[in-house]
């Protein structure tokens, strides 16, 4: 915990996504929300097949999922989510000629029923 899924689109090919997801990592670990680096866990997915609204124009997007613990207060997700908005935006120069859209959402996971082992 937490647990953060990237979507992104094919047509972003210059996306450095390792580097992505390191520096979204290290927003999460700056926060203070978490103990130990060892418990976020990353990944990223190319969405080959997409549209974006029904324009022919070249668009895309990078979608993050951040599936955290319940019990945070909104004022704490709100910094997260803000946190985690201004990471992508800066990740790099965007394709003049394509629009890009950046969302971030935030899920609770049950506190009560989450269940975790990490080994060696």
């Amino acid at each position: 915990m937490p647990h953060l899924h990237l979507e992104y689109t094919a047509n972003l090919t210059d996306l450095p996504v390792e580097k992505t997801l390191l520096r979204l990592n290290n927003v999460l670990m700056a926060s203070g929300q978490f103990a130990s680096e060892f418990d976020i866990k990353s990944r990223a997915v190319k969405v080959e097949h997409f549209q974006v609204g029904t324009s022919l124009s070249p668009r895309g997007f990078i979608a993050v999922k951040l599936s955290l613990l319940s019990g945070r207060s909104p004022q704490i997700k709100q910094q997260l989510s803000q946190s985690l908005l201004a990471a992508l935006q800066d990740l790099s120069e965007w394709p003049a000629d394509l629009q890009v859209q950046f969302s971030v959402q935030l899920v609770d996971m049950d506190r009560e029923s989450y269940s975790k082992v990490a080994i060696g």
